[in-house]
């Protein structure tokens, strides 16, 4: 159940940026031997989004952040924090502070937090530590990837899979529900389970190969050279067809929710039959759990707010509904967010 002695955390804004040039899976036919036929089926997936290469993460990243903070109505000088969530960033030294200085918000603190497919959940889960202990009052979320940069386009195993955007959600801090022990834990962050297993780190990967060199005499120093994404896909599905639905049914259990009353199920959108397996497993309604897949693709940590953002624009989640944050993927990792949207 939630503590109802810290701050209520809410959740108030939510954006998405998804760039316009679009790849279809028969575009894909020409590039690889597959085809519609073969990739619609298995994946659930029709198109996918292509980040044109002179714009980058940072970009993606404030056009969604720009489109959260509009919607909650929050001015940039109002952040106190900026986390961004992202595996494929060209800065190895981190993004996040250039997000911040493209949006001109000049009293937060800004730094990148990488945990691939689940860095979005990660990353509200971290922020709203920061917000309950009363150290910061906003929080902005974002998650950006662009994978079509770190897949080999030779391989018809992963190319079908990934496409790039960002998603961006404002978090803040209600103090005073706390001192009302009728509404807190009412609102807001509910119930939070995150996992790690590092002893399937091998089945999804973007990895740093290191190249020896000669340096002087026999003294040689290591050289990274960026390697694409590989992955175990059968052993991916079963992973997760098995862990997600317990860490989504272990967070509704500390917030004290049944499955059926939540609204919207917002899940990192790898493969339409892992989402229709959670639904089977948890008992809902398959229309229950969002999915944009079919336009979109893998978007990384992205797809969970991009997903939320389909939703909350087209009026099928709105001010008061639960909902369940839910990511997965390379680490191993995964995570489950309860929620109940807007002030």
């Amino acid at each position: 159940m939630p503590n109802n002695s810290l701050p209520t955390v809410r959740l108030v804004g939510i954006g998405a940026a998804l760039p316009d040039p679009c790849l279809h899976n028969d575009d894909l036919s020409h590039i690889v031997e597959t085809s519609d036929e073969w990739i619609w089926p298995r994946t659930g997936i029709r198109e996918r989004r292509i980040l044109p290469p002179q714009l980058s993460v940072v970009d993606l990243a404030y056009q969604a952040a720009t489109a959260a903070l509009a919607q909650a109505q929050v001015h940039p000088q109002d952040l106190d924090l900026i986390l961004l969530a992202t595996s494929t960033s060209a800065d190895r030294f981190g993004s996040a502070p250039q997000v911040q200085a493209a949006l001109g918000a000049t009293r937060a603190v800004a730094f990148d937090l990488t945990a691939a497919c689940t860095g979005f959940v990660f990353a509200v889960a971290t922020a709203t530590q920061f917000l309950q202990t009363g150290l910061y009052r906003r929080a902005l979320v974002v998650a950006a990837d662009v994978l079509s940069r770190t897949v080999d386009w030779t391989d018809r195993t992963t190319c079908v899979l990934f496409g790039d955007g960002a998603g961006a959600v404002l978090l803040e801090a209600d103090p005073a529900a706390a001192a009302d022990p009728l509404q807190s834990g009412q609102h807001g962050i509910l119930g939070i389970e995150l996992r790690s297993d590092g002893t399937g780190s091998e089945l999804l990967s973007l990895r740093m190969e290191t190249e020896a060199r000669s340096l002087v005499g026999s003294l040689q120093v290591g050289q990274y050279r960026c390697r694409p994404i590989t992955m175990n896909g059968r052993e991916v599905y079963k992973f997760a067809v098995h862990a997600v639905p317990e860490v989504i049914e272990k967070s509704l259990f500390r917030a004290g929710i049944p499955a059926e009353a939540v609204q919207g199920y917002f899940v990192h959108q790898a493969n339409q039959r892992i989402l229709d397996a959670i639904a089977k497993r948890l008992q809902v309604d398959p229309a229950r759990i969002a999915s944009v897949l079919e336009h979109y693709g893998n978007t990384s940590g992205a797809s969970v707010p991009i997903a939320l953002a389909d939703w909350v624009e087209k009026g099928r989640f709105g001010p008061g509904d639960l909902g369940v944050m839910v990511g997965f993927g390379a680490g191993l990792t995964w995570g489950s967010i309860v929620f109940r949207w807007g002030k």
